[in-house]
């Protein structure tokens, strides 16, 4: 029964992957002992756990079933381990933190840098990514959205001010094609599309004007899945961005890209950090959110 465990962690593993070879690499064993492991319990449960293909690894309807129930479980006792840790006064041990690569650029990184000087047993590692990740499935510790995007049973803390919108091009492309001024008028125009890792879709344009909210599903041939991409194609004129002021307030002050529809771009919530309650009390874990916390006056 104690081998069964392991293998459980190991079904965890290529779950995640979707992946022998890249299961195994992280796990630290061979792909055939990994591949041996999966057989051996399916044998033993009598169920078959993953449906294999020259391609890719997906699992079973009840190799979904197992692991929504295994999963979170896996990942409390992690969490209990952590915590009884960081029961030594020094600060050590890895926190995983997913968020989108402008988060990480700006208010992340920079205030979590020199906590790895100041305490050497920490580890940060910082993940980008655009999907509304399972923090707890994904065996993350901090998760980071817009306020409004944190699910209620999480403990979520500010990060950030409120984030502007802007939509945004260059001067040569209005030049060719106009100026657009209404959600409809950006049907007709070239936009840069963010990929959404989480449903494989194009972001839909949050716009708004008063009480009037329109999701905007703009289309366009240069496609990214991060800002910062969308940002330099939109300097190098490939069409219109919908991307955070702060990112390219240098840019317009410089006229290097130009604005429009200001009245539709609105002010999402700020960027906050969340994590379980259960989290709170892990040492390491209150070092890192009191760094990243927004401090105001």
């Amino acid at each position: 029964m104690r081998d069964g465990f392991q293998d459980l962690l190991y079904l965890i593993a290529v779950a995640r992957e979707r992946s022998f070879t890249r299961a195994a690499a992280q796990l630290g064993i061979s792909q055939s002992a990994l591949s041996h492991a999966m057989r051996a319990l399916e044998a033993r449960i009598g169920v078959r756990l993953l449906t294999r293909t020259t391609r890719s690894v997906a699992p079973t309807e009840a190799g979904e079933r197992l692991l929504r129930t295994i999963t979170p479980r896996f990942a409390e006792i992690e969490a209990e381990l952590r915590e009884v840790r960081s029961l030594k006064d020094q600060v050590a041990g890895s926190i995983r933190i997913t968020a989108t690569d402008h988060t990480v650029d700006r208010y992340l990184w920079p205030r979590l840098q020199p906590l790895l000087a100041a305490h050497p047993g920490l580890s940060i590692e910082l993940n980008v990514d655009y999907g509304l990740s399972d923090i707890v499935a994904d065996r993350y510790d901090i998760g980071v959205r817009h306020g409004d995007q944190v699910d209620q049973d999480m403990v979520a803390v500010r990060i950030s001010p409120d984030v502007q919108m802007a939509i945004v091009g260059h001067p040569d492309y209005f030049a060719s094609r106009g100026r657009p001024s209404t959600p409809q008028d950006l049907l007709a125009h070239d936009c840069i599309c963010l990929r959404l890792t989480s449903s494989g879709g194009l972001y839909a344009w949050e716009l708004q004007r008063g009480d009037k909210a329109v999701q905007a599903r703009v289309r366009g041939r240069a496609i990214f899945n991060g800002v910062y991409q969308m940002i330099a194609a939109a300097r190098g004129g490939a069409g219109l961005a919908f991307v955070p002021m702060e990112l390219v307030a240098e840019d317009l002050a410089a006229s290097g890209l130009q604005s429009v529809m200001p009245d539709w771009c609105p002010a999402f919530p700020g960027f906050h950090a969340y994590y379980p309650s259960r989290r709170a009390s892990a040492r390491a874990l209150q070092v890192v959110i009191e760094a990243i916390r927004l401090h105001t006056a």
